[in-house]
């Protein structure tokens, strides 16, 4: 019983900062739809913040506590700041390219406070008054436990009374149910949009505050916290903040009995092995069941703005016929004018092509977000790597493998997926993709656990860069041609008309739900050809080929490129990969300027780039 108890209140307090950064994110999306993938860069620099400010007022009870508060403040700031300076110039774009740019301000809080901080961990500074510990029910527990549990239902409780008993918390909630009433009753929703974001991030500041006392200040912060967050976002159910903290309760509690219960096995595997995945299991059973969590509404968030109608889908005219022909001509004779550096990077960037086409093809032409689309370029990377460590296949075989995989993967998470919409459905991929991520991870006698697999080299004919460069190429250029023939067969039209309409398509007779099943498993199989030509690229595989990184980087991609246009993942694959690879080797700050840059293209041309582009050509014919 005692145990019992101790790991209760391990689970409490651990469930308090989670729930002071967790309501942050709720309540900014619920007013403003934007899943703000910044919200762990801002955690990370209240808890920097934190430190130095501390450190600056002497401490003592005053001095400490006064840097927190202080620090919650200045990252509010920040966060205002950056809604008023971007967000609020692309709040009518498309909603994934307001996240495309808070993914830009990650990068550039990851490099700034690397340059400030410096890399050393900073060690937290100890709570004045709340050392030690303290007795409850004859157990010691740290008197700083205490003090975390008894904080977060204070806060749940101010946050209940600034929504229910001000005036701006009314009209923060009655935006969250219709923002444009509220715009039409003569709010300034600029101006409550903007107070919104302050006191989101200043929750996500205080939270990374709070947790000095019980740890240090580090650069992996941001990505540690931010997967939980959004687990506890969605289980609570986005835009409650009372559904926030039961979730964080129950992902912390779960968590804590699994780590301190290491001894038990749950069908042959640990359960402190089950702790890496046990929150996404949760996360993917509870939208199963419930899709808008447990005390969220019904909700659709979708990849445009409501008002924006989708342009036609056209084949290419002449002159980018031409121009793709020309670029087939340079990717021909590109080994005979660069090197073999330039030439393996090239590879690469082809690789990425089609695996961002294979995203596009689910988000353009089925209108299903995946935050998980590594899951499938992974588990492409494995089939190959399997194949080649534990039967000793050639590469013609273990290619096979690679798409074989995958596809199943993706038929099997795609059904469960498909039956959500929106945010939730976002949601649930990024579940699934962490489930297999943990499995890959912690499976070592199958996948070679952290190690990965290592010794997957080509064969003989195609062992040099040039040959491996066109052979993984000319698969490449096949598997887009594919995708472009997917486009403007019957069956992408029946998939954008279940995109665009989904209830008059059901009407007629399509099935809906079928065909986005269908495509989901497409664009799994090309991402994991994908997968298994970079396991060849690079030698080996590891379970980063599956994780949350590399989703990221793939939705970046196709944003950049813009969603709609067949051409967006060339051009935002190759502009990615190219300028990540570039920066990568000038400086120790590439971070920085590549969200820079990607903010600045996200204000610039908030169709991405393939999109600006047609819509220029398009006035020049209307001008011609």
């Amino acid at each position: 019983m005692e145990f019992l108890l101790q790991q209760l209140l391990t689970g409490l307090a651990s469930a308090s900062g989670l729930f002071l950064v967790a309501s942050g994110l709720t309540i900014i999306f619920g007013v403003t739809r934007i899943v703000n993938f910044a919200h762990g860069s801002l955690y990370m620099l209240g808890a920097y913040l934190g430190v130095s400010l501390i450190g600056l007022f002497g401490g003592g009870t005053l001095g400490f506590w006064g840097g927190l508060l202080l620090a919650a403040l200045v990252v509010g700031a920040v966060g205002a700041l950056f809604e008023m300076a971007v967000l609020r110039r692309i709040y009518q774009a498309p909603e994934l390219f307001q996240l495309l740019a808070t993914f830009g301000l990650v990068l550039v809080v990851q490099d700034a406070t690397l340059w400030i901080w410096g890399a050393q961990d900073l060690l937290g500074p100890r709570a004045p008054g709340l050392g030690g510990a303290t007795q409850v029910f004859g157990l010691r527990v740290p008197t700083y436990d205490i003090f975390l549990i008894l904080f977060a239902p204070v806060v749940l409780g101010a946050l209940w009374l600034l929504f229910n008993r001000t005036r701006w918390g009314i009209l923060i909630r009655a935006a969250t149910q219709d923002r444009e009433m509220v715009s039409a009753l003569g709010v300034n929703r600029k101006w409550l949009f903007t107070g919104v974001f302050f006191l989101g991030a200043a929750l996500a500041g205080l939270g990374g505050a709070v947790q000095l006392p019980k740890g240090s200040a580090h650069l992996h912060m941001d990505l540690q916290i931010i997967a939980s967050v959004f687990v506890v976002v969605v289980v609570g159910g986005m835009g409650s903040i009372l559904g926030a903290y039961l979730a964080a309760l129950l992902i912390s509690l779960i968590r804590v009995l699994l780590i301190t219960n290491a001894q038990v096995t749950l069908g042959g595997v640990a359960a402190w092995q089950m702790e890496l995945v046990s929150m996404f299991l949760v996360m993917a059973l509870v939208l199963i069941l419930r899709p808008w969590g447990l005390l969220g509404r019904r909700e659709v968030l979708g990849y445009q703005h409501s008002g924006t109608p989708e342009p036609m889908l056209r084949p290419a005219d002449r002159s980018l016929q031409l121009a793709g022909l020309a670029v087939l001509v340079l990717l021909l004779v590109l080994p005979w004018i660069a090197g073999p550096y330039l030439v393996s990077v090239a590879t690469e960037v082809l690789i990425f092509v089609l695996f961002a086409a294979s995203l596009q093809f689910l988000m353009g032409l089925g209108g299903v977000i995946s935050f998980g689309h590594a899951a499938y370029f992974g588990l492409g990377a494995y089939g190959v790597g399997l194949a080649v460590r534990h039967w000793g296949a050639p590469m013609e075989l273990a290619l096979l493998a690679a798409p074989l995989l995958a596809a199943g993967g993706a038929l099997l998470f795609g059904w469960f997926c498909v039956r959500l919409s929106g945010v939730y459905l976002a949601m649930l991929t990024l579940a699934f993709a962490q489930i297999a991520w943990s499995i890959a991870f912690q499976w070592i006698e199958l996948t070679g656990g952290d190690n990965g697999i290592i010794g997957i080299w080509p064969p003989a004919w195609v062992g040099s860069v040039t040959a491996y460069y066109y052979f993984a190429g000319t698969i490449c250029v096949i598997g887009l041609l594919l995708l472009r023939h997917f486009a403007f067969a019957p069956f992408g039209y029946t998939l954008r008309a279940g995109r665009d309409s989904p209830l008059r398509a059901d009407a007629i007779g399509i099935d809906v739900r079928r065909h986005r099943w269908l495509a989901f498993t497409l664009a799994g199989c090309f991402a994991g050809v994908a997968g298994g030509l970079f396991a060849y690229l690079k030698g080996s595989v590891s379970p980063e080929a599956m994780a949350l990184p590399l989703s990221v980087d793939a939705l970046v991609m196709v944003l950049l490129g813009g969603v709609q246009a067949l051409t967006g993942p060339i051009a935002g694959a190759a502009a990615f990969t190219l300028l990540k690879t570039e920066l990568l080797s000038l400086t120790n700050y590439w971070r920085a300027i590549l969200g820079c840059i990607i903010i600045l293209l996200v204000v610039l041309f908030p169709q991405g780039l393939a999109g600006a582009t047609a819509g220029l050509r398009r006035r020049g014919e209307g001008q011609a």
